[in-house]
């Protein structure tokens, strides 16, 4: 299951990154967001990657840690993808923003003849 995780995530990353050196605005966006994404996975797979285990401390007497999911990464995971949908839409507004401005949606305001 790791590895699945490991190449998932690469994938996403690698998508992201390239998507980040596009021209155009809206697949910065995508790319941002895929990395977005890809930096949730690698959180969340921090926190052990378990099936079917309780995510809190139901008794504490002679407790097994191995056994109980990490809340922490959980809470940290929900926390980035608020953050991230947040900052996905700040950058939708910019993009409106600047397409109205220049009338291109080009990163750098200026359309290349090709």
């Amino acid at each position: 299951m790791e590895i699945v995780v490991a190449i998932g995530i690469g994938v996403l990353t690698a998508s992201g990154v390239w998507l980040m050196l596009r021209p155009r605005t809206f697949q910065v966006i995508v790319g941002l967001s895929l990395v977005a994404y890809a930096i949730n996975l690698f959180i969340f797979s921090m926190g052990r990657l378990r099936i079917d285990s309780p995510p809190v401390l139901v008794n504490t007497d002679a407790i097994d840690v191995s056994q109980y999911d990490d809340p922490v990464t959980q809470a940290l995971v929900l926390t980035a993808i608020v953050i991230s949908f947040a900052l996905s839409a700040l950058f939708l507004v910019v993009l409106l923003a600047s397409r109205g401005a220049t009338g291109t949606d080009h990163v750098d305001g200026k359309e290349t003849d090709q």
